[in-house]
Formats: structure tokens, sequence, C-alpha cells
């Protein structure tokens, strides 16, 4: 898939050297179609790698997208400059009267904190209660999916017993799905949390796609495909989980290796990628099911009463 940023983005060379096609926007200028837009809700940190991250896997169909990134800004982000930020970034002033055939919301980690005792809360929401007449279908991610169903439905988390981190199984509960098309009978994602959802609280018109025994609800959906909720990161790179273990070594003295991640559970050895063909799988099938078949082709009609579909 054509994926079209302005070519001035650090992931565009990192993209182009592992042969992932990245159409700059003069380029895109002379094909005459109509091009998905995605809106991409950046609240990781290190926003630079999370952008490299889901820009590789959005470039694994036909179809041409044009992807915003968004930054909260009631945050003050501690690892990207202010420049890259006001290049690269837009607010919600900026987007506010735009439609989007998809929007993803990344993790955070400040699952630890009450919804309400994050500082963008305010601002995360009204982006939410905005997409649902503004998007089409949106992906929320680990602390994006417990943020949104807190936000949509007043679901709360709650606290596992111990961090859940590392690699695990996870089902294929209804191998028909659309999301699920092409997907073994299980397969792995890496998971990064302190919290969990139950699935007792889902309200009745979601389908849960998606279970680990240790992991708990991998992922689910409302039927309408409007909204999806991934508890796990299947979009996380090989080393990822590597930056989390030797970071929180370094600052806070711990030693817990991720769960059948390193070979051997041995941390000096190079992680095995166990689950990219899941992730660009499942990327591929939101965009083509959940997003493509679906939109409209006039995204303004995003905001009559048959596309608000709830």
């Amino acid at each position: 898939m054509p994926v079209k940023v302005n070519s001035q983005l650090p992931a565009v060379k990192i993209l182009e050297a592992d042969n992932i096609f990245v159409m700059d926007e003069a380029r895109a200028a002379q094909q005459d179609i109509r091009t998905l837009k995605i809106l991409v809700v950046n609240l990781m940190p290190r926003k630079m790698v999370t952008e490299t991250q889901l820009l590789a896997l959005l470039s694994n169909t036909p179809l041409q997208i044009n992807v915003d990134f968004l930054h909260m800004m009631t945050h003050q982000s501690k690892n990207i400059t202010q420049n890259h930020l006001d290049t690269f970034y837009k607010c919600f002033n900026d987007i506010k009267s735009d439609y989007y055939d998809g929007m993803i919301v990344t993790g955070a980690p400040v699952e630890n904190l009450d919804f309400e005792a994050v500082d963008y809360w305010d601002e995360l929401h009204q982006v939410l209660d905005w997409s649902r007449t503004h998007v089409y279908s949106t992906l929320h991610i680990c602390w994006g999916a417990q943020a949104g169903l807190y936000a949509r439905y007043g679901i709360p988390k709650h606290p596992l017993a111990q961090k859940l981190w590392g690699v695990y199984h996870q089902t294929v509960e209804n191998p028909k799905h659309v999301l699920f098309r092409g997907f073994d009978d299980d397969f792995v994602a890496p998971h990064s949390r302190s919290t969990e959802t139950y699935a007792s609280e889902l309200p009745h018109d979601f389908e849960i796609l998606s279970y680990g025994e240790t992991s708990g609800l991998s992922l689910v959906v409302k039927k309408n495909l409007r909204e999806i909720y991934s508890f796990g990161h299947l979009e996380y790179d090989r080393m990822t989980l590597d930056f989390e273990y030797q970071r929180d070594k370094a600052e806070f003295g711990e030693d817990i290796v991720p769960d059948a991640y390193y070979p051997n559970d041995d941390p000096t050895q190079k992680p095995k990628m166990t689950w990219s063909s899941a992730a660009s799988l499942f990327f591929s099938n939101w965009l083509n099911y959940a997003v493509y078949q679906d939109t409209p082709y006039d995204l303004r009609e995003l905001a009559k009463y048959e596309y608000f579909n709830l």
C-alpha cells in the first residue's frame, strides 16, 4: 500500500530502507483516486518509533492512504522535540472539521492513573466524542482500548495482581470473522499492561474475537466494526519490549523478564519476532473490511444518521 505522508518525516527513510512503499505528496497528487484518510492519535512517548511501526503495518494492501498524526495539546511531551510536533503533527483544532475513514488511538504508559487524572483526558475524550460522527472505524490499542471503553460506555479498568508483560498465545474465537480472514487457529501477540478489562462488563452488541488464557481479552469489536479494541500490541516491533525491559531495569531496578520473549528467557539474546505476520494480516483486514469496504465515498456523509450507527 502506498502510504502518503510528509516526505520529511524521519520514519520515511527507515521504511524505505526496509523496502516499504511510502508515497510523497507530489506523487500522490498525480493519482486520480480517492485515498483513504487515517488519523493516528499518537499517545506513546516514543512517538517516532510508533510512527514507524504503524506506517509499516498500514502499507500492506494496494490501497492508497493519507495519514495524519494528532497529538494532545494539553500534554507536554518529553521524548520528542516541539519542532517534530509542529512539523508533522496536528492538534484537534486543525482537524475537527475534517472526516476520516479510520482512526487509530495508541496506547500510553498511564494505566496506573485514574482516567480523569491523565493530564490530557478531557482533550482525548473530546476527540473520541468527535469521532462518532467524523470517523467511520476506530481502532483502539492497549490503554487506548481501555480509555475508549471508559469514555464511551463507562467501563472501568481493573488492576492485575502483577504486570502482564511478554508475548502470549491468543485464540481466534471466530475464524470466519472478516478481521481474522487468513489467520491460523491461534497466534501470539505482545502485551504490556498492569490493568485489564472484564468480558462480563462489555456491552451486549460487542463480540469477543480473540482471548488469551493468560492475557485475557485480546480483541473485542462492536459488531458493526465502527469500534475495535485491541488489548495487546501487535504493532510492536522486535525490540520494543526489550527497550521497556532495559528502561525499567535502569530506572526502577526491576529485573522482570518479559514472558516468552527472549530465547531461553535470556535477555542477552536477540528476541524472536513471532507476531509480525499476524500483525500485518490484522491491520490489512481492518483497513480492507472495516474501513474500505463500508466507508462512504463522500466522508461528509458520516454526519448523517445512516452512518451514525452507534
